[in-house]
Protein backbone atom coordinates (compact mmCIF):
# COMPACT_ATOMS: atom_id res chain seq x y z
CA UNK A 1 0.00 0.00 0.00
CA UNK A 2 2.82 2.16 0.85
CA UNK A 3 4.82 1.87 -2.21
CA UNK A 4 1.19 2.56 -4.24
CA UNK A 5 0.70 5.84 -2.83
CA UNK A 6 4.59 6.48 -3.41
CA UNK A 7 3.73 5.93 -6.93
CA UNK A 8 0.72 8.15 -7.18
CA UNK A 9 2.98 10.95 -5.31
CA UNK A 10 5.27 10.40 -8.00
CA UNK A 11 3.53 10.57 -11.43
CA UNK A 12 1.41 13.98 -9.47
CA UNK A 13 4.88 15.23 -9.21
CA UNK A 14 5.43 14.50 -13.00
CA UNK A 15 2.49 16.11 -13.81
CA UNK A 16 3.19 19.45 -12.10
CA UNK A 17 6.28 19.48 -13.33
CA UNK A 18 5.32 18.92 -16.85
CA UNK A 19 2.70 21.96 -16.45
CA UNK A 20 5.25 23.94 -15.51
CA UNK A 21 7.51 23.66 -18.27
CA UNK A 22 4.15 23.89 -20.24
CA UNK A 23 3.77 27.19 -19.12
CA UNK A 24 6.97 28.63 -19.43
CA UNK A 25 7.22 27.62 -22.59
CA UNK A 26 3.84 29.14 -23.41
CA UNK A 27 5.27 32.79 -22.02
CA UNK A 28 8.83 32.27 -23.73
CA UNK A 29 6.51 32.88 -27.11
CA UNK A 30 4.19 35.43 -25.61
CA UNK A 31 4.11 38.53 -24.61
CA UNK A 32 3.50 38.99 -20.94
CA UNK A 33 2.17 41.96 -18.65
CA UNK A 34 0.90 42.65 -14.91
CA UNK A 35 -2.66 43.62 -14.40
CA UNK A 36 -3.36 44.15 -10.86
CA UNK A 37 -1.90 41.05 -9.26
CA UNK A 38 -2.72 38.95 -12.30
CA UNK A 39 0.28 37.98 -15.09
CA UNK A 40 -0.84 37.87 -18.19
CA UNK A 41 0.94 35.88 -21.15
CA UNK A 42 -0.78 36.21 -24.85
CA UNK A 43 0.29 34.62 -28.34
CA UNK A 44 -0.16 31.85 -30.65
CA UNK A 45 -1.23 28.70 -29.74
CA UNK A 46 0.90 27.07 -32.52
CA UNK A 47 4.51 28.63 -33.34
CA UNK A 48 5.30 29.14 -36.51
CA UNK A 49 2.22 30.11 -37.23
CA UNK A 50 1.17 29.41 -40.95
CA UNK A 51 -1.81 30.38 -43.24
CA UNK A 52 -4.75 28.21 -43.13
CA UNK A 53 -3.78 26.31 -40.63
CA UNK A 54 -5.94 25.80 -37.18
CA UNK A 55 -4.44 27.61 -34.45
CA UNK A 56 -5.74 29.76 -31.59
CA UNK A 57 -5.16 33.23 -29.61
CA UNK A 58 -4.02 31.98 -26.08
CA UNK A 59 -4.02 33.18 -22.86
CA UNK A 60 -2.24 31.94 -19.69
CA UNK A 61 -2.90 33.63 -16.44
CA UNK A 62 -0.85 33.23 -12.84
CA UNK A 63 -1.96 34.83 -9.69
CA UNK A 64 0.79 36.76 -7.66
CA UNK A 65 1.84 33.78 -6.39
CA UNK A 66 2.94 32.13 -9.54
CA UNK A 67 -0.01 29.82 -9.05
CA UNK A 68 -2.37 29.52 -12.58
CA UNK A 69 -5.75 30.98 -12.52
CA UNK A 70 -8.05 28.05 -13.68
CA UNK A 71 -11.38 29.42 -12.44
CA UNK A 72 -12.76 31.79 -15.03
CA UNK A 73 -15.90 31.76 -17.21
CA UNK A 74 -15.40 31.09 -20.79
CA UNK A 75 -15.68 34.59 -22.40
CA UNK A 76 -14.75 36.59 -19.53
CA UNK A 77 -11.82 37.73 -21.59
CA UNK A 78 -12.16 38.35 -25.48
CA UNK A 79 -9.88 38.73 -27.89
CA UNK A 80 -9.85 40.60 -31.65
CA UNK A 81 -7.35 39.30 -33.96
CA UNK A 82 -6.24 42.39 -36.66
CA UNK A 83 -4.75 42.20 -39.90
CA UNK A 84 -3.95 43.96 -43.22
CA UNK A 85 -6.72 46.68 -42.08
CA UNK A 86 -9.34 44.27 -40.89
CA UNK A 87 -10.24 43.42 -37.69
CA UNK A 88 -12.15 40.26 -36.52
CA UNK A 89 -15.68 39.91 -34.24
CA UNK A 90 -14.83 39.53 -30.65
CA UNK A 91 -13.69 35.91 -30.10
CA UNK A 92 -14.22 34.54 -26.07
CA UNK A 93 -11.28 32.59 -24.95
CA UNK A 94 -12.65 29.50 -23.35
CA UNK A 95 -10.97 27.70 -20.45
CA UNK A 96 -8.96 25.03 -22.00
CA UNK A 97 -7.73 23.28 -18.18
CA UNK A 98 -9.82 20.52 -17.01
CA UNK A 99 -9.53 20.17 -13.07
CA UNK A 100 -11.22 16.62 -12.99
CA UNK A 101 -8.65 15.17 -15.48
CA UNK A 102 -5.58 17.16 -15.39
CA UNK A 103 -6.01 17.04 -18.88
CA UNK A 104 -4.82 20.76 -20.26
CA UNK A 105 -2.46 23.17 -19.22
CA UNK A 106 -3.58 25.24 -16.34
CA UNK A 107 -4.33 28.63 -16.56
CA UNK A 108 -4.70 28.20 -20.43
CA UNK A 109 -7.43 30.18 -22.05
CA UNK A 110 -7.98 29.92 -26.19
CA UNK A 111 -9.76 31.61 -28.91
CA UNK A 112 -9.62 29.48 -32.15
CA UNK A 113 -8.69 30.64 -35.56
CA UNK A 114 -7.29 29.89 -38.89
CA UNK A 115 -5.11 32.59 -40.23
CA UNK A 116 -5.90 33.10 -43.50
CA UNK A 117 -3.49 35.63 -44.77
CA UNK A 118 -0.05 36.40 -43.71
CA UNK A 119 1.31 39.20 -42.44
CA UNK A 120 1.88 40.91 -38.64
CA UNK A 121 -0.91 40.11 -36.50
CA UNK A 122 -2.16 42.33 -33.46
CA UNK A 123 -4.39 40.91 -30.36
CA UNK A 124 -6.14 43.29 -28.47
CA UNK A 125 -7.11 41.60 -25.11
CA UNK A 126 -10.43 42.88 -23.13
CA UNK A 127 -12.10 41.59 -19.78
CA UNK A 128 -11.79 40.86 -16.15
CA UNK A 129 -10.08 38.50 -14.02
CA UNK A 130 -12.02 38.36 -10.58
CA UNK A 131 -12.75 42.13 -11.17
CA UNK A 132 -9.51 43.43 -12.40
CA UNK A 133 -9.64 44.95 -15.60
CA UNK A 134 -7.94 43.69 -18.39
CA UNK A 135 -7.39 45.81 -21.87
CA UNK A 136 -3.65 44.71 -23.62
CA UNK A 137 -2.50 45.48 -27.09
CA UNK A 138 0.05 43.68 -28.91
CA UNK A 139 1.43 43.05 -32.78
CA UNK A 140 3.66 39.94 -33.58
CA UNK A 141 7.16 40.74 -33.83
CA UNK A 142 10.50 39.14 -32.25
CA UNK A 143 9.97 39.93 -28.86
CA UNK A 144 6.28 38.85 -28.59
CA UNK A 145 4.85 36.42 -30.86
CA UNK A 146 5.07 35.06 -34.82
CA UNK A 147 4.01 36.62 -37.61
CA UNK A 148 1.59 34.26 -40.06
CA UNK A 149 3.45 32.85 -42.99
CA UNK A 150 2.53 30.62 -45.81
CA UNK A 151 3.27 26.91 -45.20
CA UNK A 152 4.96 26.21 -49.07
CA UNK A 153 8.35 25.46 -46.59
CA UNK A 154 7.20 22.55 -45.14
CA UNK A 155 4.63 21.01 -47.59
CA UNK A 156 5.69 17.73 -49.40
CA UNK A 157 6.19 16.18 -51.94
CA UNK A 158 3.76 18.98 -53.44
CA UNK A 159 3.37 22.55 -52.79
CA UNK A 160 0.09 23.82 -52.60
CA UNK A 161 -1.45 26.99 -54.54
CA UNK A 162 -1.52 29.99 -51.98
CA UNK A 163 -4.63 30.60 -50.28
CA UNK A 164 -4.95 34.53 -51.46
CA UNK A 165 -4.17 33.12 -55.48
CA UNK A 166 -7.13 30.58 -55.44
CA UNK A 167 -9.11 33.51 -53.71
CA UNK A 168 -8.07 35.61 -57.22
CA UNK A 169 -8.82 32.93 -59.32
CA UNK A 170 -12.39 32.67 -58.27
CA UNK A 171 -12.63 36.30 -58.16
CA UNK A 172 -11.77 36.37 -61.93
CA UNK A 173 -14.03 33.23 -62.81
CA UNK A 174 -16.98 34.86 -60.91
CA UNK A 175 -16.71 38.02 -62.85
CA UNK A 176 -16.27 35.98 -66.14
CA UNK A 177 -19.30 34.23 -65.30
CA UNK A 178 -21.33 37.56 -64.16
CA UNK A 179 -20.09 39.64 -67.36
CA UNK A 180 -23.31 40.09 -70.25
CA UNK A 181 -23.57 37.38 -72.99
CA UNK A 182 -21.81 38.36 -76.46
CA UNK A 183 -24.67 39.80 -78.91
CA UNK A 184 -25.51 37.64 -81.66
CA UNK A 185 -23.29 39.26 -84.38
CA UNK A 186 -20.46 38.97 -82.01
CA UNK A 187 -21.10 35.28 -81.60
CA UNK A 188 -21.43 34.45 -84.88
CA UNK A 189 -18.12 36.25 -85.93
CA UNK A 190 -15.43 34.32 -86.22
CA UNK A 191 -13.63 34.00 -82.58
CA UNK A 192 -9.98 34.28 -81.99
CA UNK A 193 -9.40 31.19 -81.51
CA UNK A 194 -11.03 30.04 -85.00
CA UNK A 195 -8.02 33.19 -86.83
CA UNK A 196 -5.26 31.39 -84.50
CA UNK A 197 -6.22 27.48 -85.58
CA UNK A 198 -6.02 27.01 -89.39
CA UNK A 199 -8.32 24.13 -89.33
CA UNK A 200 -11.12 26.15 -87.36
CA UNK A 201 -10.67 29.06 -89.98
CA UNK A 202 -11.20 26.54 -92.90
CA UNK A 203 -14.64 25.27 -91.02
CA UNK A 204 -15.64 28.85 -90.28
CA UNK A 205 -15.07 29.79 -93.62
CA UNK A 206 -17.17 26.77 -95.03
CA UNK A 207 -19.85 26.99 -92.96
CA UNK A 208 -20.27 30.95 -94.19
CA UNK A 209 -19.91 29.40 -97.74
CA UNK A 210 -23.06 27.25 -96.91
CA UNK A 211 -25.35 29.66 -95.41
CA UNK A 212 -24.77 31.81 -97.95
CA UNK A 213 -25.58 29.34 -100.79
CA UNK A 214 -28.39 28.42 -99.27
CA UNK A 215 -29.99 31.93 -98.95
CA UNK A 216 -28.96 32.44 -102.45
CA UNK A 217 -30.99 29.11 -103.56
CA UNK A 218 -33.97 29.96 -101.39
CA UNK A 219 -34.20 33.42 -103.34
CA UNK A 220 -33.70 31.65 -106.80
CA UNK A 221 -36.51 29.06 -105.95
CA UNK A 222 -38.85 32.05 -104.90
CA UNK A 223 -38.10 34.06 -108.08
CA UNK A 224 -38.67 30.85 -110.17
CA UNK A 225 -41.78 30.51 -108.31
CA UNK A 226 -42.84 34.02 -108.89
CA UNK A 227 -42.52 33.25 -112.85
CA UNK A 228 -43.93 30.29 -112.72
CA UNK A 229 -47.25 31.94 -111.12
CA UNK A 230 -46.89 34.65 -113.53
CA UNK A 231 -47.30 32.11 -116.77
CA UNK A 232 -49.97 30.43 -115.30
CA UNK A 233 -52.19 33.60 -115.20
CA UNK A 234 -51.37 34.35 -118.01
CA UNK A 235 -52.55 31.10 -119.84
CA UNK A 236 -55.51 30.85 -117.48
CA UNK A 237 -56.46 34.31 -119.27
CA UNK A 238 -56.35 33.17 -122.62
CA UNK A 239 -58.17 30.15 -122.18
CA UNK A 240 -60.78 32.65 -120.63
CA UNK A 241 -60.62 34.85 -123.65
CA UNK A 242 -60.86 32.01 -126.09
CA UNK A 243 -63.82 30.67 -124.39
CA UNK A 244 -65.97 33.81 -125.04
CA UNK A 245 -69.04 34.21 -127.79
CA UNK A 246 -68.16 35.48 -130.99
CA UNK A 247 -70.08 39.25 -131.22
Amino acid sequence: MHHVRLRRFGVAIAAAACAVLLVVSVADAHVVKTFGTYSVALGWVHEPTYVGEQNAVQVVIKDAASKAVTDLNDGDLKVTVSVGGQTSDALPLANKFDPDTGLGVPGDYEAPIIPTAPGDYTFHLTGSIHGTAVDETATSSDATFNSVVGATGIQFPNQLPALTDVITRLDRIDARLASPAPSSAAALAPSSAATEDPAIGAASTAASSAQTAANNALLAGAGIGLVGVIIGLAALAVAVRGRRPAA
